[in-house]
């Protein structure tokens, strides 16, 4: 099976695009892993350390030959509150349920979830669903990426941790 073994951002392609695969926020951070495009070739992903792959990005082949990244659309949360402190409060709550998020001017988009849904009307915030790729912010600890970041235990509760 055909390797691809590295990847050209969207802002430095070039050569001839043969396919493209579509993924999810989650399958774009990935080291190895077997994959098929839309249009039916095969290939196994090589990297040498787990990248995140943006949308627009390429895959090479071992052959030279590209294939193309597109983030697929995902049912997330809007979040939007009726000031930028208001909104800063609700990116609070959010990140300390350490979840992943993506911050743009005026909202932000969380995988979908009703409870959080809930939980931000409860704070005065809107929580409307939309379907859209998801694009998460990088995470501040080291080896982090995609925004996940893993501590070994769960907790949805609003108080300071340690490392925080």
């Amino acid at each position: 099976m055909i390797r691809a073994t590295r990847v050209l951002r969207r802002n430095a392609l070039f050569g001839e695009i043969v396919d493209r695969i579509v993924l999810d926020h989650g399958d774009r951070h990935r080291r190895r892993m077997a994959m098929r495009g839309v249009g039916g070739l095969a290939f196994l992903l090589d990297l040498a350390e787990p990248t995140v792959l943006d949308d627009g990005d390429a895959l090479v082949l071992q052959d030279g030959r590209l294939i193309w990244v597109e983030a697929a659309p995902e049912r997330l949360l809007a979040i939007r509150a009726e000031s930028d402190h208001a909104l800063k409060r609700l990116i609070w709550h959010i990140g300390n349920r350490h979840i992943p998020a993506e911050i743009d001017a005026d909202a932000v988009y969380i995988a979908f979830d009703h409870v959080l849904a809930e939980m931000v009307r409860g704070l005065g915030g809107s929580a409307e669903p939309v379907e859209r790729p998801f694009r998460p912010e990088g995470g501040a600890y080291a080896g982090e990426a995609a925004g996940h970041h893993h501590h070994g235990h769960h907790h949805d509760h609003d108080h300071p941790h340690p490392h925080d």
